[in-house]
C-alpha cells in the first residue's frame, strides 16, 4: 500500500518515541538496525521527519534523534504527510485518475468503507500509541529471525 520509504518512517518515528527522551538520543546506525532498514536510506528518511517537525535531532557527538511529548501526540497520519503519502489513502483502488460516486471503478462501493476506516485509523491512532503498543509485547516492527531448520 505504501512505499518502501514509508513504511520505514513509520518504523524508525515508532522505535524512536519507543526509545528516545529528551535525555536519550538515538544514532541513525541503531534506528536502522531496530528496523532493519539501510543505513543512508534511513538517514534520508530521518531527514524529512525531521524537517516536518514529526521527530526531533540535535547535531554534535551527544546528538542523535528523539521525540517530544508534543511529537508523541501527533496521529501517525503525520508521518505519511511528511513523506507525501498521504494521498495514497484518497486514491482509487485502481489507481485510476476519475473515481467517484458517479464515475466508480468496479470495486469503489466496497472499498469507499475500508478507504474511511483507513483513513480514520491513521488520523486517530498517535505515534505515541503504537509505541505503547510495542512497548506492551502486542506488537513488533521488524521481523523476527528466522531460525534455521536442521
Amino acid at each position: 500500500m505504501f512505499s518502501k520509504t514509508c513504511e520505514y518512517a513509520l518504523r524508525a518515528t515508532i522505535h524512536i518515541a519507543l526509545k528516545s527522551s529528551g535525555d536519550k538520543k538515538l544514532g541513525i546506525d541503531e534506528i536502522a538496525k531496530a528496523i532493519d532498514s539501510p543505513h543512508h536510506f534511513t538517514a534520508k528518511i530521518l531527514q524529512y521527519l525531521t524537517k516536518d517537525d514529526v521527530i526531533s535531532s540535535v547535531k554534535g557527538p551527544n546528538g542523535g534523534f528523539y521525540i517530544t511529548d508534543e511529537q508523541r501526540q501527533l496521529p501517525v497520519k503525520e508521518v505519511l504527510n511528511a513523506l507525501g503519502e498521504d494521498a495514497v489513502l484518497q486514491k482509487c483502488v485502481l489507481g485510476l485518475n476519475e473515481c467517484s460516486e458517479t464515475n466508480p471503478c468496479p470495486m469503489h462501493s466496497k472499498y469507499k468503507t475500508i478507504k474511511q476506516q483507513l483513513i480514520q485509523l491513521f488520523e486517530s491512532k498517535t505515534i505515541n500509541s503504537l509505541a505503547t503498543e510495542l512497548n506492551n509485547g502486542n506488537a513488533f516492527i521488524r521481523s523476527p529471525k528466522r531460525t534455521k531448520r536442521k
